[in-house]
C-alpha cells in the first residue's frame, strides 16, 4: 500500500511536535523539507528541528540545498532515515555516496522542468526517486500534471527502486498517482490545511 508523507513544511511551526504526533499514527513517514535560501528562495528548517521530531515517525528529508554534501552527516545525526538531494544540486553523485555510507536509503530528487534522463548517472545508486510535482521552494503551488507521466515511466524502467512524490498532492490527484506507481506521496496543503489531516491521510492511501 501506498504511504502518506505529511510535509511538516505545512504544518504550524509553532507546535510541530503536536501536529507530527496528530499525523504520524496514519503516516509512513514525516517529511522534512530542508532550503538553504540559495538552491531555493526559501529558508526552512535545520537539522536541530528534524532532531526533535525523531522517534515520532520515521523522518525522510528532501534536501532542497546548493551543497548537500556539507549538511548530509548533520542530517543523519538527527535522526533521518531517508535522505534526499537534487540532481541539480552541486556533486549529488557524491551525496548519494555520502548517505549511504551513513546506511541511510538515498533518494535523488528532479524538479518538473529537469529531464527525466538527467538522473542516470546515479540512479543505481540510489533507493529512492522524488518526483518533484511542483517547482521547489513554497507550499501550496499547483500539481503539474506531467508528473503523473513521470512517475509511470520511471516505475517501468527502475521498478525495483521508491517512487515518491512532493508537490500540490491532494485527494484529488492521489488515486492516479497511486495508480501510476508512487510509493510514497508527500502531502503538506492538503493535509495540514484540511479540517480533519487523520482522515485525508486516509483517503489519499484509498486513492
Amino acid at each position: 500500500m501506498v504511504e502518506i508523507a505529511p510535509s511538516m513544511l505545512g504544518a504550524d511551526f509553532g507546535d510541530m511536535r503536536s501536529a507530527a504526533k496528530l499525523v504520524a499514527p496514519e503516516s509512513g513517514y514525516l517529511h522534512m523539507d530542508v532550503m538553504d535560501g540559495h538552491f531555493v528562495p526559501n529558508l526552512t528548517m535545520g537539522s536541530d528541528l528534524v532532531k526533535s521530531l525523531k522517534g515520532i515517525a520515521p523522518l525522510d528529508v528532501h534536501l532542497m540545498i546548493t551543497d548537500p554534501c556539507d549538511f548530509i552527516d548533520d542530517f543523519a545525526e538527527a535522526g533521518a532515515e531517508i535522505i534526499s538531494v537534487h540532481i541539480e544540486a552541486n556533486n549529488a553523485k557524491e551525496a548519494i555516496e555520502l548517505i549511504k555510507k551513513n546506511n541511510i536509503k538515498a533518494g535523488i530528487a528532479l524538479n518538473p522542468s529537469t529531464p527525466e534522463d538527467a538522473i542516470e548517472s546515479v540512479v543505481e545508486e540510489a533507493d529512492m526517486i522524488l518526483v518533484m510535482s511542483v517547482e521547489p521552494g513554497y507550499c501550496g503551488q499547483s500539481f503539474h500534471e506531467d508528473a503523473i507521466n513521470r512517475v509511470r515511466n520511471y516505475k517501468e524502467k527502475y521498478p525495483e527502486k521508491l517512487i515518491e512524490v512532493d508537490g500540490g498532492v491532494s485527494t484529488e490527484n492521489s488515486a492516479r498517482l497511486i495508480k501510476a506507481g508512487a510509493d510514497i506521496l508527500v502531502a503538506g496543503s492538503a493535509v495540514f490545511n484540511s479540517d480533519n489531516p487523520v482522515d485525508t491521510i486516509n483517503q489519499m492511501k484509498q486513492g
